[in-house]
């Protein structure tokens, strides 16, 4: 039975801030995928556009777009208005960028929602991009850091540096993570999203581009379209992911099959408030809630997602039982099992679809496809309510509430 504050949450008033299209690229492999011949303004300018169609507004209807980059040259700020401009905005659209690592798209969204519920604008786009293909590498972890703090006597402060799967092995160790139970969440993650591949469930979400080529060994160019994840491993056996070496530590348990894929891809999504969009007769698809940011120790940053989520529940006056469907971002397999079972959440209601072990993770993208896979399957499955949450370098997670229409 829901309950009397599930049931407050789901009440509409005509400030709420609402969503009229949630949509993504196909996640690409980095290096060698469909985009790995793309700057990412051109994998987002596509996704910006089909945002905008799909909502049934003008470009000119937006009044402010926040997408979130972590890796790209002077934080995307530049080279993202130019192909909001390029993708046939007015100036009087405004644009920037925010980087809250993994989990920057999801802020970008939250960012314009917080805009809207002051009055500060009516319209709103927030997504993210990534090519991991061209900036992935040092743009990642920072080689050029004060020796002052880079040697601090702070160990929490020197760990903000660490690389990510050495993080993923600490809460392994800690916590109790196998090897084996690692393999098994990644072997599950690759089967739902093989099945989903399979039915067609993401092609409601996922904008089709056409992408220039250079073939490898002709050197060749031509336009292919890409239209799928290429992360997907159908047929994968949990005998061929136990094969894989460690890829961070030796006698570790995070493989190159049990962590997310460095890809490419980019995300978008289109918020307003409720009466702007009644009054001109178009129907939202989703409501948005809320979000919360919890904070843990950066070397095991993974389990933030533990933290964010009752945070989230707290601030939304919801319990756990209301939540319909999660989308939480599988960085490791190490860290999704801390999660699910610190929370005792019930696996089948978390990423029914897959999640980036499968579909891929290009960084800051990942929050807007993850909100676009959760509103696209509730929709699907006639469920309610939904959380999208993940973990982000440094310490940091995020979680946000959606609420179907």
């Amino acid at each position: 039975m829901i309950t009397k504050a599930a049931r407050e949450v789901l009440r509409k008033t005509p400030n709420d801030v609402v969503i009229l299209s949630a949509v993504r690229s196909p996640i690409t492999r980095a290096f060698k995928g469909g985009f790995k011949d793309l700057w990412p303004e051109e994998i987002l300018m596509p996704v910006m556009q089909a945002a905008v169609q799909r909502a049934k507004i003008q470009p000119g209807d937006v009044n402010d777009v926040l997408i979130g980059n972590v890796l790209a040259e002077l934080g995307f700020a530049k080279t993202g208005r130019t192909a909001l401009n390029a993708a046939g905005f007015p100036n009087s659209t405004t644009f920037h960028t925010v980087n809250r690592q993994c989990s920057s798209s999801l802020q970008a969204l939250t960012h314009i929602a917080h805009s809207i519920v002051v009055g500060q604008i009516d319209v709103g786009m927030a997504g993210g991009v990534e090519s991991m293909t061209r900036n992935y590498g040092t743009r990642g972890i920072p080689v050029d850091v004060s020796p002052t703090l880079k040697e601090s006597p702070v160990k929490d402060a020197r760990d903000c540096l660490l690389p990510m799967g050495i993080t993923s092995e600490n809460v392994a160790e800690r916590y109790g993570v196998s090897r084996q139970a690692q393999d098994e969440f990644a072997l599950e993650s690759q089967n739902r999203a093989s099945r989903a591949q399979k039915a067609g469930i993401f092609d409601r979400e996922i904008v089709k581009i056409q992408a220039r080529w250079i073939d490898p060994e002709t050197k060749e160019e031509s336009v292919k379209t890409v239209e799928l994840d290429e992360g997907v491993r159908h047929g994968v056996t949990l005998e061929k992911l136990a094969a894989l070496k460690p890829a961070f530590k030796e006698n570790g348990g995070s493989t190159a099959g049990n962590s997310s894929q460095i890809s490419d891809g980019a995300s978008a999504v289109i918020l307003t408030r409720r009466s702007w969009a009644e009054a001109r007769g178009l129907t939202p698809i989703a409501r948005w809630v809320g979000t919360q940011v919890a904070g843990c120790a950066p070397d095991e940053m993974g389990i933030s997602p533990a933290f964010a989520i009752p945070k989230l529940y707290e601030y939304v006056g919801l319990e756990q039982k209301d939540v319909d469907i999660f989308e939480i971002n599988e960085a490791f397999a190490s860290q999704m099992l801390y999660v699910l079972r610190k929370l005792e959440l019930d696996h089948a209601k978390v990423n029914p679809n897959g999640g980036a072990i499968a579909l891929g993770h290009p960084v800051g993208a990942t929050g807007g496809r993850q909100v676009a896979t959760l509103l696209a399957e509730l929709q699907r499955s006639n469920k309610e309510i939904g959380v999208v949450s993940m973990c982000a370098s440094t310490g940091l997670g995020l979680a946000s509430l959606f609420v179907r229409e």
